[in-house]
């Protein structure tokens, strides 16, 4: 059943089951294919839409004030947006902020990526809750012309995130080395000078504010592409071993991620930290097993329980997938859950500083609730080098 709206409609977002939801297009033209998934921040649309987790997806914003702060180079997890589409309940309203550079709509124009405003969002939700995240088409036509079955059918032709491998399509082509520390006011981003960690970051779709936060805890950051090798990794000589978030379904890149996981910890007594699905590439390492979330986890107030201190972290998520706590091997500690649903959010190994976590420590959604996590993980480095 189509939603009224007040005009003639320049976008139309196609659901898999049939189901049809006008409204006004902005950004580029044309048409795409994805998971739809929906986010309830109520701030960071420019960081989401460019977050590699993304790849693959339309993000519905629960939140109606997008656009109000505009967009600006600094804010950007990667060089370009990764989100497929983005749908909102208003038409963005023009930038209202002092670090604004450029307007949503032209931002997201020039970067190819195709959005529709005039959703009624709540709807769309409880269908992505009630049902899952359904495969969806997304056109944009300036002149308001839609062929409905096409659309319908290229919805229901998407394969689907599970099975496919995406960290290979936004991971870095070639290595590169990080030294931008975190924002800070008022020079913006300082530079590490002074690092007292060499740590190799296996990037299966970095965010930039993660090798901040590992720079802004004393390290000096080489970043790998998400195929390196255990020998390309050690032949760096690092004290430790970072694992990034991405996208798409775990077992897919753990395919060719897992052997190099295994074999760093086989051969070596590294510190071993990763975020979102490099949580979920640890776990697969050492013998867990992932499944696929009904709707998922996307949102910048997840509370998060740590088991082993009884504190709740408010947590930034962004994960499609997730560790089946059921699955992981003696040995292998649940550290995190969420309250919200009860799912896993962090492991550790019993006798060694390995762990990771599913939430996002990078994200400020506290907004330091969680960076005692990279401070670890530089202890365990200092810890490792003072018994060598």
């Amino acid at each position: 059943m189509a939603q009224n709206v007040p005009s003639k409609p320049t976008a139309c977002l196609a659901l898999a089951d049939g189901t049809l939801f006008y409204g006004m297009g902005f950004g580029a033209t044309g048409q795409t294919v994805a998971e739809l998934c929906f986010n309830t921040a109520m701030t960071g649309y420019q960081e989401i839409m460019t977050d590699p987790s993304y790849a693959g997806q339309i993000v519905t914003f629960t939140f109606p004030h997008i656009g109000n702060v505009g967009v600006n180079p600094e804010d950007d997890e990667t060089g370009y947006p990764v989100a497929a589409g983005m749908v909102v309940k208003w038409d963005p309203t023009d930038a209202s902020n002092w670090r604004s550079t450029d307007e949503l709509k032209t931002w997201l124009a020039r970067r190819g990526r195709i959005a529709i405003g005039g959703v009624d969002t709540r709807r769309l939700t409880r269908a992505i809750r009630q049902q899952g995240a359904p495969h969806v088409a997304l056109a944009h036509d300036p002149e308001g012309n839609f062929d409905i079955e096409a659309l319908i059918a290229a919805a229901r032709g998407f394969a689907g995130l599970e099975g496919m491998d995406l960290a290979k399509e936004v991971t870095c082509a070639q290595s590169y080395r990080w030294d931008e520390m975190r924002w800070a006011w008022p020079d913006g981003y300082p530079r590490q000078e002074a690092p007292a960690h060499k740590v190799v970051a296996i990037d299966y779709g970095a965010k930039r504010n993660i090798l901040r936060c590992l720079a802004s805890a004393g390290c000096d950051v080489t970043v790998l592409p998400a195929t390196a090798t255990a020998a390309e990794v050690l032949a760096h000589n690092p004290d430790g071993v970072f694992l990034s978030n991405g996208p798409g379904d775990p077992a897919a890149t753990g395919e060719y991620a897992v052997p190099m996981i295994k074999e760093v910890l086989d051969t070596t007594e590294l510190p071993v930290f990763g975020i979102c699905l490099g949580h979920q590439m640890l776990a697969l390492a050492l013998g867990g097993q992932t499944v696929k979330m009904n709707h998922g986890h996307h949102g910048a107030n997840h509370p998060v329980k740590d088991m082993e201190t009884g504190k709740v972290e408010i947590t930034s998520m962004n994960h499609g997938f997730a560790v089946d706590a059921q699955t992981l091997p003696d040995g292998v500690v649940e550290t995190h859950r969420s309250l919200f649903d009860g799912s896993n959010c962090g492991i550790r190994m019993a006798d060694r500083p390995v762990y990771s976590v599913q939430h996002h420590p990078e994200a400020s959604p506290g907004p330091q609730d969680s960076f005692y996590l990279f401070e670890r993980f530089a202890e365990a480095m200092a810890a490792q080098k003072a018994q060598a």
